[in-house]
């Protein structure tokens, strides 16, 4: 338990729980509370909160609390190591992570294995202090955009355990939502960071394609990402200023960023041309989720942004992405034996077997169709320095469910993958919630390289229609 001097600062900040990253920071500096205290809560609130969630596939005290310890020590120096020191994490299971398992929510990957290396976002964060404490879950091999594994179950979403966080970061979504910590590490090939974001009604960001150096190396890696996922803008930013660093292992990372993004957040709206999408390309769009998405983006109207209604952005691209993914899901699983494809999820499966035979003249007509999709993108943004659209055609559905009824494919998330195919910086930022109470996201996409101009977007959006003071029914039970 805390003590009194810890209870009157959480008075004052709502509580160890539902402090950002930037306000630990501040109370270390000025020893109100300590990294141990902040990871004991972190730590105290999982453990009784995740049987509900179902978010974490591991969870290490021992090793969160000696990171803690040595933070402490640091920050008592008046010497810490870096921009997140002493900051719980969590990373999703899909990531290296030194000393434990990356199983990547799948029974087909083998544990006993040495697992002696930190992936580059996982590096940069020890680096600089933070205190990796567990690992989240994840759909198996991130492969689903809802988080639901014959290895870990069904992860559920704060706002409603009966609705699923999304996927494929559910498991990070759904804790950062029931205020575990403050930032969690997700991934996204499809819009695997901005749906869970979108779902449980906190920031995700997926950076542009080598901004966050990746390792191993994935036959899908030209499609992901690695990002902050926060209950706050300037979290998020500041998440990136510290991962956005290249690495040697990844060939494809952009050159040392110095850009500190988390201080350059401020920015002047009216000099951006915005676009505003209702449907992307002709998507059918839940009205609630419709309505609140167009309120969203007359925000920045009010902000004195030029905003403009373009319908149709480009054509469906769903056959763009199957072609694609065809030739890259029969490379990712050609390896794989007998023994391991019979444990693997069978929906998984099912894709693994209609991918056989992808021939390389067809994976090759995807990649040069790619080339011309990202063109028009390029010039798309000659016109508009932002696009805007909903993050989903529907708020969280059944928690069990692998699509909403009435929808079938990827026709009820038309709006994310694309930009994984073009490689641009993307966010989900909540803009409201449905009369069931469930949190709806506004995409914000920016021209590639321009993360920065992403994030500024969302911090003005933020800024002008809080969302943080939210909290959902989970979190606020008695503990």
């Amino acid at each position: 338990m805390v003590d009194n001097r810890i209870r009157q600062w959480g008075n004052m900040q709502q509580g160890i729980a539902w402090a950002s990253a930037t306000e630990l920071l501040a109370a270390y500096r000025s020893k109100a509370v300590s990294p141990v205290e902040a990871t004991q809560e972190t730590l105290r609130r999982a453990e009784a909160l995740d049987p509900a969630l179902n978010a974490f596939c591991l969870l290490d005290p021992e090793a969160a609390l000696e990171q803690a310890r040595q933070s402490e020590g640091r920050w008592q120096r008046g010497a810490p190591l870096g921009l997140l020191d002493g900051v719980p994490v969590s990373i999703k299971d899909i990531i290296l992570t030194k000393g434990w398992p990356t199983l990547r929510g799948s029974k087909a990957i083998n544990p006993d294995q040495p697992w002696d290396e930190d992936g580059p976002a996982v590096a940069r964060l020890r680096e600089q202090g933070a205190v990796i404490f567990g690992k989240t879950t994840t759909s198996e091999f991130a492969a689903k955009p809802t988080t639901n594994t014959a290895l870990c179950g069904v992860t559920r979403n704060p706002w409603n355990l009966e609705r699923t966080p999304g996927g494929s970061s559910g498991g990070a979504a759904a804790s950062v939502a029931a205020g575990i910590s403050a930032l969690a590490l997700g991934t996204d090939a499809g819009g695997s960071i901005r749906m869970p974001a979108n779902f449980c009604g906190i920031f995700g960001f997926k950076p542009g394609g080598g901004r966050v150096a990746m390792y191993p190396p994935t036959p899908y890696a030209t499609l992901a990402g690695f990002g902050p996922m926060t209950r706050s803008v300037v979290d998020a930013a500041l998440m990136l200023s510290v991962i956005a660093q290249p690495d040697p292992r990844d060939w494809d990372s952009l050159p040392a960023d110095p850009t500190q993004y988390h201080a350059e957040l401020a920015a002047d709206p009216k000099q951006w041309r915005i676009a505003w999408s209702p449907t992307l390309c002709g998507a059918v769009v839940d009205p609630e989720v419709a309505a609140l998405t167009e309120s969203a983006a007359k925000v920045f109207e009010q902000l004195g942004a030029q905003v403009e209604t373009v319908e149709t952005v480009f054509p469906d691209s769903r056959d763009l992405l199957f072609k694609l993914m065809r030739g890259l899901t029969d490379y990712a699983f050609h390896k794989f034996t007998p023994a391991q494809l019979a444990v693997i999820d069978p929906d998984l499966l099912q894709r693994v077997e209609q991918a056989r035979g992808a021939t390389a003249i067809d994976h090759l007509d995807a990649e040069m169709q790619r080339a011309q999709f990202a063109r028009r993108m390029n010039e798309f943004h000659q016109r508009y320095d932002l696009l805007l659209s909903p993050v989903t055609a529907v708020p969280a559905f059944a928690a069990e469910r692998n699509e909403p009824e009435g929808y079938s494919g990827r026709n009820w998330y038309p709006f994310t993958f694309p930009f994984n195919l073009t490689r641009q910086p993307a966010a989900s930022v909540p803009c409201g919630f449905t009369r069931d109470g469930l949190p709806v996201g506004l995409q914000i996409v920016g021209p590639r390289h321009r993360d920065l101009l992403v994030l500024q977007a969302a911090r003005a959006f933020e800024q002008a229609a809080p969302w943080a003071a939210q909290r959902p029914p989970l979190a606020t039970r008695s503990m």
